[in-house]
């Protein structure tokens, strides 16, 4: 009787190590976007700071965003677009990695940079309408002298459907 006692806990917590530490295999679901060929560059009152940015553009890719990832280069960032500006909330869900979430406005000026806390359902939202949002390692808002207010370029920001003579949808 005590040895099927061992094998059903021995079970048990197997699946609750199996369930529990799903989330922290990171890269194994991750989705991985192509780089956009044009860096974001962000105009701070400390100078510009370029990065490489994953475009998020459907809704099933936004959805997704940086989940699973557990590495993100300090250069490198995820640009979400979406259609128009509106009231926008993201969650932690699955992302292991702590981010800085940075909310920005249909001319390109960020509205808001929260924290976006590993593995969290608790939605972060800027409070004011956005259409851009861009998630970076956390901390490099602080170190490149982001804040609210500052200018962020792309050509996705000023043309977010990404209709281009180059690039026709």
């Amino acid at each position: 009787m005590a040895n099927r006692n061992f094998l059903h806990v021995g079970a048990l917590t197997a699946l609750a190590f199996s369930i529990f530490s799903t989330p922290l295999r990171a890269d194994e679901q991750a989705m991985i976007l192509p780089l956009d060929p044009v860096p974001l560059v962000a105009e701070t009152g400390a100078g510009e700071a370029a990065f490489k940015v994953e475009i998020a553009d459907d809704a099933s890719e936004r959805s997704a965003g940086l989940m699973y990832r557990n590495f993100l280069p300090d250069d490198q960032g995820m640009l979400f677009i979406f259609p128009q500006q509106q009231q926008v909330g993201f969650w932690m869900r699955n992302t292991v990695l702590p981010l800085d979430i940075i909310f920005i406005d249909a001319e390109g000026r960020i509205q808001g940079i929260r924290e976006g806390k590993p593995l969290s359902e608790t939605t972060v939202t800027p409070g004011v309408p956005v259409q851009f949002v861009l998630e970076l390692k956390k901390g490099t808002a602080a170190r490149l002298g982001i804040e609210d207010g500052d200018l962020i370029k792309h050509p996705r920001i000023t043309d977010p459907a990404g209709i281009t003579p180059t690039n026709p949808q």
